[in-house]
C-alpha cells in the first residue's frame, strides 16, 4: 500500500526535475529548446526514472532484469540528489528574490551558471557515492565484560551485517570483507543479517562467494543470525510485498550459508570453549512473516549460566532494556545501515536509541554496525561501509 501512495509523488517530483533540466538546458542554448532533443532526453529519463518498475515486473530474460535492476538503483541513488540540489536551489532563489530583491538573480547568465553549478555537485557527489559505498573502513572497539572465563583472557571479534549479496553487492565485496578479516586475525567471526537481498537469483557467481566467505579464519568459526532481508520476497524501491508464508523461505539461502561455512542460529545459543556463551535472535520481521514464535531476551537467556558472559546476536537494534535486563553482556545489531545515505544518517538517529557505533545499556554494551553492503540506492554518503573489530577483556 506504501508503494501505491508514493507513486503519484515519484511521478509528480520527476516532472518538477524534468521541467526544471528543460528550463536549464534552454536558457544554455537554443539547441536545447527544439522538439527533438526534448523528445530524446525525455525518452532517455522515462527509461532510467521507470527502472525500477520494470525491473520488477520484467521477469525474464534474466540479463535484462539485471541491468534493469542495476539501472534502477543506481538511477535512485542520483534521483535523490537531483531532487535536493534543485529543490535546494529553487527555494533559495526564491527566499533571496522576495527578501534582497536583487534583480540579478533574474538574468539568463545568472540561471545559467547556478544551473551549471547544480549539475557539477549533482554529478560529485553521485559519483563519490558510487565509488564510496564499496570502500570498508575498519572501526575498532574496546570494552571490558566484568565475568571471568575459565580458558580465556580476552576475545577478539571481527563483525559485520548486512552484506545484502545482490545486484549491488557481490563478489569483489566479498573478497574485500574476507581481506579485512585476515589481516585483523579475530578469536569468532559474527555476522549480524540480511547476508541476502531478498533475492537469490540476484547474486551471480554464488558458488564464488561461497569459497570466499568459507575461506574466513578465526578459532571458534563463523556464527550469523538471519535479517529481514534474508526471505525471498519481490521488492520495489524498498517496500515487499506480502508472500505466501511457504515461499519466502528460499532453501538455497539456507545452502548457501552452509557452503559458506556459516552457523546460523536461530533463537539458540551456544556455550563456545566453556567460556562465553553466544546467542542468535531471530529477526523480528523474518519471525513474524515466516509465522514463527521469537523468543523474548528473558526466555533465551533464563537457563544460562550468568556468572559467564553471554554475547547476543541480534539483526535489529531492539528491545535494548529487556536484554540488558535479561542479562546479555554485549548485543551486536546491524539493520540500520547508519541511513546509508545523507540525509538518511540523521534521519534514523530519530527512531533508534543507538542508530550506528558504541551505546552503553547499564552493563550491557551494544554496538550497531553500518553494513558492508548497500541497500536501494548504489551508494553511501555520509557514512562508511564497515567491520567492527570488538577486542573484549574478562576480569581473569
Amino acid at each position: 500500500m506504501a508503494a501505491i501512495f508514493f507513486a503519484p509523488l515519484y511521478v509528480l517530483v520527476n516532472l518538477y526535475i524534468v521541467r526544471w533540466i528543460f528550463l536549464w538546458t534552454g536558457s544554455c542554448s537554443t539547441f536545447f529548446q527544439s522538439i527533438g532533443f526534448r523528445i530524446v532526453f525525455s525518452g532517455i529519463y522515462l527509461v532510467f526514472s521507470t527502472s525500477l518498475l520494470t525491473g520488477f515486473l520484467v521477469k525474464k530474460p534474466a540479463p535484462l532484469r539485471r541491468v534493469l535492476k542495476i539501472m534502477g538503483n543506481y538511477f535512485l541513488g542520483s534521483f535523490l540528489y537531483i531532487f535536493i540540489v534543485i529543490l535546494t536551489a529553487d527555494i533559495g532563489r526564491y527566499i533571496l528574490q522576495n527578501s534582497f530583491h536583487l534583480s540579478w538573480l533574474k538574468t539568463r547568465s545568472t540561471f545559467v551558471l547556478c544551473g551549471g553549478i547544480c549539475t557539477i555537485l549533482i554529478v560529485v557527489i553521485s559519483l563519490y557515492g558510487f565509488f564510496h559505498g564499496s570502500k570498508i573502513k575498519t572501526s575498532t572497539y574496546q570494552i571490558s565484560i566484568d565475568k571471568k572465563t575459565p580458558n580465556i583472557s580476552s576475545l577478539k571479534i571481527a563483525f559485520f551485517a548486512d552484506c545484502h549479496f545482490g545486484y549491488s553487492t557481490g563478489l569483489l565485496q566479498a573478497k574485500k570483507i574476507c581481506r579485512k578479516i585476515s589481516q585483523e586475525h579475530p578469536d569468532l567471526i559474527c555476522i549480524g543479517g540480511d547476508i541476502f537481498d531478498n533475492e537469490y537469483e540476484a547474486i551471480r557467481h554464488p558458488e564464488k562467494i561461497q569459497k570466499v566467505l568459507a575461506s574466513m579464519q578465526s578459532r571458534y568459526g563463523t556464527y550469523a543470525c538471519w535479517g529481514n532481508h534474508d526471505l525471498s520476497e519481490p521488492i520495489l524501491a524498498g517496500f515487499t510485498f506480502p508472500q505466501n508464508p511457504d515461499t519466502l523461505l528460499d532453501p538455497r539461502m539456507k545452502i548457501f550459508v552452509e557452503k559458506s561455512n556459516i552457523h546460523i542460529l536461530e533463537d539458540e545459543v551456544l556455550l563456545i570453549d566453556h567460556s562465553f556463551y553466544l546467542a542468535g535472535r531471530m529477526d523480528p520481521d523474518f519471525a513474524r512473516k515466516t509465522s514463527r514464535n521469537r523468543k523474548t531476551p528473558a526466555q533465551l537467556i533464563k537457563d544460562l549460566d550468568r556468572s559467564k558472559p553471554v554475547i547476543i546476536l541480534d539483526h535489529q537494534p531492539k528491545e535494548l532494556q529487556e536484554l540488558a535486563e535479561a542479562g546479555a553482556d554485549l548485543d551486536l545489531c546491524g539493520h540500520t545501515h547508519d541511513g546509508q545515505m545523507f540525509p538518511g544518517n540523521i534521519i534514523t538517529r530519530l527512531f533508534w536509541k543507538n542508530s550506528c557505533g558504541y551505546l552503553q545499556k547499564g552493563s550491557m554494551h551494544n554496538i550497531v554496525t553500518s553494513g558492508t553492503g548497500i541497500w536501494g540506492p548504489a551508494m553511501r554518503i555520509g557514512t562508511n561501509s564497515e567491520i567492527c573489530i570488538i577486542e573484549i577483556s574478562f576480569r581473569n
